[in-house]
């Protein structure tokens, strides 16, 4: 594990931090390997009994995927990309059987949207912002994004925000439900704190079966198998390919339909 991802251990509670503020803590497929890792890591770790994930510096949380890398995608990329980096690190996440908590500093947007939703519980500061907005450069949300966020705010909003691509304020994230609770900035820590520690007092086995319980009246997994091909397929079209170049480029994509 390098210093992309870092994870420390504070009594009974893990904290993994994407370590990437330079790129507002994007993540590329190294990242996506080492963060897998290090949950694994948390979830091996008999002494852990609650996992925090946080991104690195001021101003993002985890501000999505590598789009340089794409913009070159095919098909198959795209399939290989979902299966191995992609979708599959969110079920992986939403899998853990210890509790986890998303503390949501920043740009929460597209991949951090998702794995924040994979999380049981966000907690969030005033400057917080969440969005889902792959549509714009021609994609769909591939990593459990279409199913997780209708669950979270209802299929009404979740149809808003995915077909449009708009981002929400903290303000927004909290009235809808997207984000449990939103602290300021001072408090933020203590809290996130003081929910791991009183997560990490209760008793392991019930937890774990409560999750499972709560997972199984989801029932997504359907969705998320059309979810990853559909996102596969728009690797193929060549409004994806102008989308990411748009992004890329600092400019409004023009579509085609194509």
């Amino acid at each position: 594990m390098s210093d992309r991802v870092l994870l420390e251990r504070r009594e009974q509670i893990a904290t993994i931090t994407v370590n990437r503020p330079e790129k507002r803590n994007s993540m590329n497929v190294e990242t996506r390997k080492e963060l897998r890792a290090a949950f694994e890591t948390a979830v091996d770790d008999d002494d852990v009994r609650a996992i925090v994930l946080r991104g690195a510096g001021e101003g993002s949380f985890i501000a999505g995927g590598d789009i340089e890398a794409f913009s070159e995608y095919d098909l198959v990329d795209g399939l290989e990309y979902g299966e191995t980096h992609g979708q599959a690190l969110y079920n992986y996440v939403a899998d853990v059987p210890k509790p986890t908590i998303a503390a949501v500093d920043g740009y929460a947007l597209g991949g951090g949207t998702e794995i924040a939703l994979a999380c049981d519980i966000r907690l969030a500061t005033p400057d917080a912002v969440f969005g889902l907005p792959e549509i714009t450069i021609g994609i769909i949300p591939g990593g459990g994004g279409t199913q997780r966020l209708v669950h979270a705010i209802g299929s009404g909003l979740a149809r808003e925000l995915i077909l449009t691509g708009r981002t929400v304020d903290a303000d927004e994230a909290d009235e809808i439900g997207l984000a449990n609770h939103v602290y300021p900035d001072e408090a933020f820590d203590d809290e996130v704190r003081k929910l791991a520690t009183q997560l990490a007092s209760r008793a392991p086995i019930a937890q774990q079966l409560a999750k499972e319980a709560m997972d199984r009246s989801l029932n997504i997994e359907a969705g998320l198998d059309f979810e990853r091909l559909a996102s596969a397929l728009l690797f193929a079209t060549d409004d994806q390919k102008e989308g990411a170049e748009a992004f890329l480029e600092g400019r409004e994509p023009e579509f085609d339909g194509k």
